[in-house]
Order: C-alpha cells, then sequence, then structure tokens
C-alpha cells in the first residue's frame, strides 16, 4: 500500500459523502431554510452575535474543533495497523462526526446560540440539563489534560523546541496590542509569521548556552508551568493572546497540511506498517487494550468529537449567516477534519514499526516487544535530539512528516528544522485549544458554583474571574501531574465520545420533534447507540484493568472516579431522553377534529 492511493480514495469518498449526504441532512432531515432568521441576524449586536461570510466562519470554526486531537489520536491508534484507524476515521467521520456537529450546531442555532447543556435543559429537562452541564465540566477538565500530556514529552530535554513554542507566547501578545492600536491585519500577520519562523531558526544558537540549560526541562516541571501558564491565558483578555494565537495559528496549521498533501504526492511513500498488527487483541505498549473499543476511542477528533459541541454551541452558531451555511461549517468542517487525521496516520505508518514503537515506548517496554529500530538512529542524529521514548503521538508525527520532506532533495539537509517546525506547529494548537478550554471551564465553574454563590455569575467580576481559572487549573493540572499518556489519553477519550452521545441524544431529540419523517431520527441514533456501547464498555475495561488495577502502569483512583462519575451521567441523560422520546412518538404533532356529521 502506497500513501497516494490512500489520499485520492479518501479524499472521493470525503467529497461524494458531503455531496449526497450533508445535502440529504441538511435539506431533508434539518430541512434548513434561508428565508428564517439566523440568531445572527435576529440577535445582532455587533460583538458576539455578529453574521459573518460562511468561508470565513468555516476558518473559525474549523480552527476550533481541529487542534490536537485529529493530529495526535491516529498516530497512537497506528499501534492497530493502518486499516483500522483508516476504516474508523471515514465511517466516524461521515457517519458520526458531521451528522454530530451538523446538529449540535442546528439545535443550538434554534435556541438562539444556546449553550448545549441550556439545550439540554429546554429539550430533555432540568435533570438531563444540570447533567450535560456537569458531564461538560469533566470532560473540559479532562480535555486539557489531555491535550497538555502530548506537549510534555515533545518540550522534554528540547530546549530547541522549548525556546521556539515559548517565543510564540510575546509574539501573539505583541501582534495583539500592535493590532488593537493599529487596525492594520495584514501587516500584524506578516510581522508575526515571520517572528514566528525566527523563532525556529534561532533555537540552535541557545542550546549550548546558559538559556538552553534553563530550557532544558522534564515532564513533572512542564506539567507544572503549563497550567501556571494556562491561569493567565485564562485570566488575560482575549484580543491580548487567545486571539492573535489562534489567528496565526489556523495559517500554520493548514499550511502545514497543505505542504503535507503536496510532499506526499511527490514522495509516494509506501506505507510500512501492516493492515493489523499482532496488538488488536491488546497488550500493546501504546494502547493497553484491544482494537474495539480503543480504537474509536483513542481516535476522538478526526472521526467524531464531543469537543467540537462546545464551540459549535458557543461561538459558531451566532456567527452562521444563513441557515443553509450550516452544511459548509458544521458538515464540511468535521470532513476536512477527518482529512487531516488520515494524513497524520500517513505520517506516522510512513515510519518502520521499530522505529514507531522505539518512540511510543519506554526504552524498557521497547526492549520487551523483540523490534529492532531502522532509520530512527539515523533520524536522532539529523535532528539532534534522541528520539527514543517520547511518547504522546506529537513526536511520532514530527518525525514522520520530516521524513517524508526530507526525502525531496532540496530539504535533504534540514530535518532538524522541520522537526522544530512542526513540533512548535502542534504545540501552538495545542496551547490555543488549552487558552480556549481554560477560558471554557472558567465559565462552567462560574455558572455552576454562582447557584450558591450570586458574585460568581458575573464573568467580569475580577477575583471571580481569577478564582474559577484558579481552580480550573489545578483540577486538570493535577491530572497532567499524576498521569501518563496512556491512561490520560484514554479517559480524555471516554470523556470526549460520552460528550459525543450527548450532543447526538440532543440531536435526535430536536429530529424527532421536527423532521418529517420521525424515523430520521436514525441519522442520529445509529452513532450514538454505537457510542454509547463504545464508550461504557470502553470505560469499564479502563476502570477494571488499568485504573482500579495496583499493578497497571496508569493505576489511579482519581482517574477511576472520574470514569464512573461521567458513566452514571450518561446513563441519567440517555434514560431521561428514552423516556422523552416515547413520550414525543405517542403524542400526534397535529390534533385534527374530526367534524360530527350527524
Amino acid at each position: 500500500m502506497n500513501a497516494v492511493t490512500i489520499v485520492i480514495a479518501s479524499a472521493c469518498i470525503l467529497m461524494i459523502a458531503y455531496r449526497l449526504y450533508g445535502t440529504f441532512m441538511t435539506v431533508k432531515v434539518l430541512k434548513l431554510n434561508d428565508k428564517e432568521k439566523t440568531p445572527a441576524h435576529e440577535l445582532n449586536d455587533g460583538k458576539d452575535y455578529v453574521p459573518t461570510n460562511k468561508w470565513v466562519t468555516f476558518g473559525h470554526h474549523f480552527a476550533a474543533i481541529a487542534a490536537a486531537g485529529p493530529l495526535v489520536g491516529p498516530i497512537l491508534a497506528a499501534q492497530f495497523g493502518y486499516l483500522p484507524g483508516l476504516i474508523w476515521l471515514l465511517i466516524g467521520a461521515v457517519i458520526g462526526g458531521a451528522v454530530h456537529d451538523a446538529v449540535v450546531l442546528f439545535a443550538s442555532m434554534r435556541k438562539k446560540g444556546k449553550s448545549l447543556s441550556e439545550v439540554a435543559k429546554e429539550e430533555l429537562g432540568p435533570v438531563a440539563g444540570f447533567c450535560t452541564g456537569l458531564a461538560m465540566l469533566f470532560i473540559i477538565t479532562i480535555t486539557m489534560a489531555g491535550l497538555s500530556m502530548v506537549v510534555l514529552h515533545a518540550l522534554e530535554r528540547n530546549p530547541w523546541g522549548t525556546f521556539s513554542v515559548g517565543i510564540t507566547i510575546p509574539i501573539a501578545m505583541g501582534v495583539g496590542i500592535f493590532y488593537k492600536k493599529t487596525g492594520n491585519l495584514k501587516l500584524c500577520t506578516t510581522i508575526g509569521f515571520i517572528l514566528l519562523m525566527i523563532g525556529v531558526f534561532v533555537g540552535p544558537m541557545i542550546q549550548e548556552t546558559v538559556v538552553g540549560d534553563w530550557l532544558t526541562l522534564d515532564t513533572k516541571t512542564l506539567a507544572i508551568i503549563l497550567p501556571i501558564y494556562a491561569f493567565f491565558a485564562a485570566a488575560l483578555p482575549v484580543w491580548l493572546l487567545l486571539a492573535p494565537r489562534d489567528y496565526l495559528s489556523s495559517f500554520m496549521k493548514i499550511g502545514v497540511f497543505i505542504a503535507l498533501i503536496i510532499g506526499v504526492f511527490i514522495i509516494n511513500p509506501a506505507i510500512e506498517f501492516p493492515a493489523f498488527t499482532e496488538f488488536v487483541h491488546g497488550g500493546g505498549p501504546v494502547i493497553a487494550g484491544p482494537v474495539w473499543p480503543f480504537i474509536s476511542i483513542t481516535i476522538a477528533c478526526g472521526a467524531i468529537s464531543g469537543f467540537h459541541a462546545f464551540v459549535g454551541s458557543g461561538t459558531t452558531p451566532k456567527m452562521l449567516d444563513k441557515w443553509s451555511d450550516i452544511k459548509v461549517v458544521g458538515f464540511g468542517a468535521m470532513l476536512v477534519e477527518c482529512l487531516v487525521g488520515i494524513m497524520a496516520l500517513i505520517a506516522a505508518t510512513a515510519l518502520h514499526p521499530g522505529d514507531y514503537f522505539a518512540i511510543n515506548s519506554t526504552p524498557e517496554v521497547f526492549q520487551t516487544l523483540g523490534m529492532s529500530v531502522s532509520n530512527l538512529p539515523e533520524l536522532s542524529r539529523e535532528i539532534g535530539i534522541d528520539l527514543e521514548g517520547r511518547t504522546g503521538g506529537a513526536v511520532t508525527l514530527a518525525v514522520g512528516m520530516s521524513y517524508i520532506f526530507t526525502e525531496i532533495s532540496w530539504f535533504s539537509h534540514l530535518a532538524s528544522y522541520f522537526f522544530q517546525f512542526v513540533i512548535m506547529f502542534e504545540a501552538v494548537f495545542i496551547l490555543t485549544a488549552i487558552d480556549a478550554g481554560t477560558r471554557t471551564a472558567r465559565y462552567l465553574i462560574q455558572d455552576f458554583l454562582g447557584e450558591f454563590y450570586k458574585p460568581l455569575k458575573r464573568v467580569d467580576w475580577l477575583p471571580g474571574s481569577i478564582f474559577a481559572s484558579a481552580l480550573a487549573c489545578v483540577m486538570w493540572g493535577y491530572l497532567l501531574f499524576s498521569g501518563d499518556i496512556s491512561s490520560v489519553w484514554a479517559l480524555f477519550g471516554v470523556s470526549n465520545q460520552l460528550m459525543a452521545t450527548i450532543g447526538l441524544i440532543i440531536g435526535a431529540t430536536v429530529i424527532l420533534k421536527m423532521a418529517d419523517k420521525r424515523r430520521y431520527m436514525l441519522t442520529c441514533l445509529i452513532p450514538m447507540a454505537y457510542l454509547f456501547v463504545t464508550v461504557n464498555y470502553a470505560g469499564y475495561w479502563m476502570v477494571k484493568n488499568v485504573y482500579l488495577n495496583p499493578e497497571a502502569v496508569g493505576y489511579n483512583v482519581l482517574n477511576a472516579v472520574l470514569s464512573i462519575i461521567m458513566l452514571i451521567l450518561g446513563i441519567i441523560i440517555i434514560i431521561t431522553a428514552t423516556k422523552k422520546w416515547f413520550d414525543t412518538w405517542n403524542t400526534p404533532r397535529v390534533q385534527v377534529e374530526t367534524p360530527n356529521l350527524h
């Protein structure tokens, strides 16, 4: 198997799905009508509710949903071979993810752009609304820990990478201040991008200096620094750090993956991995569990992701100019993210299996696999750092992309620069997600605790903002500090897919109420049923075999408690929804009074 075949076949499948199934969902199931005003027009305030061109909205939505998930998940799942991940990415994105994103966006817009917990409260009642809100708080906390875990091993003992990533913080803040003062977007963009590139190329100069020694950090130190950074990012004004970083990182993401696709077509690398590896039945060094349910847990973003519900019921529903834009923004952006996930899978599986497992396993575990490395010593020498044992997925993607690019003769001596650029590219996206996610967690905490202490409800109250931001950072920072990638990523996967299940439950409820044919709710029920079974079995497996198993590497009682609480919340929500579905199904939509003819 070669990479170009996979790319072309996948792109064709996704385009056909968008044209046929996307049209069916938006025209037949959701019955989108552009004659009706969207919330952006109806509540236009020039601040949050602003009618926006569909392609601009697409760019915002895609940048928000496509963080580290579609990059890391497929790489970790490569443990099972290239075929399980490829199949789940394509089927999951078309049948599950694109439907989920479109119906959540539609459901939020029907309720004037309200959050998913508010939509759940109105559609399913106060119990389901409370459980959804609580689940969202748990999930966003675990998401921050899972994404941050990816950064740790990429920057561990890597002063060049730490410098390149760290310098993006003052660059983003400088761009934010400069844009606020001048309003010149093109100039700000140009300066910001040039400075980012300088950060990568200056990196080698600091490695053997005092600054390089300061920036040679272990994972525990990085696990403390990241939550501290997130606290300030969540508390600072949006325009100062979050918005300019999000904007600059969008250009990087699009540019890098266009370059990767071009590189794949030029080189057409062979897929070194088999279709299935020996670890499909479990016992793998990256993910301990079997291919099912863990393929659908490990690859969350890229196939279907509950994290998208935060965006689809947050900023995006307040921006859409027309109802029909849901097809491009909701359905289409998910399919593009699927393609990003497929490219990440190709970058991982183009490596020799021995090299892949050497990177993604500790040296002690790798010794037990009976494998030998192929190109890794040479790659380590060219890149300038020891690549073995750098788990988490970020390093594997950087190595895979560097391996592909340096096959082009012009770039053959630039492996170290490609590697550090991709590390910065990944880390910037992860930090963007951490910025936005910690801020979202802060809002959720203020909303929940504000029921007991009213001033906390005010998001503009400085002491409340500081307290909620600090609490959010402590919560996910503890998970980050005490966990490892296999246990934390599995916890993230279970919680994320539980959130997607909740989104599909709400989507099915909305479709049952308003679709011309009630059987259309199967568009949500089928992926929801699969995810619900998958999530509960995966959660049970992890609690039994890892979190409450003292002999397991990922032994963690807190993770077990969090998993059990989340699964219980999901069960309460689906019981409440099922009762609501039966009541709705048994209630005639139109009461027609039969005239008395006698």
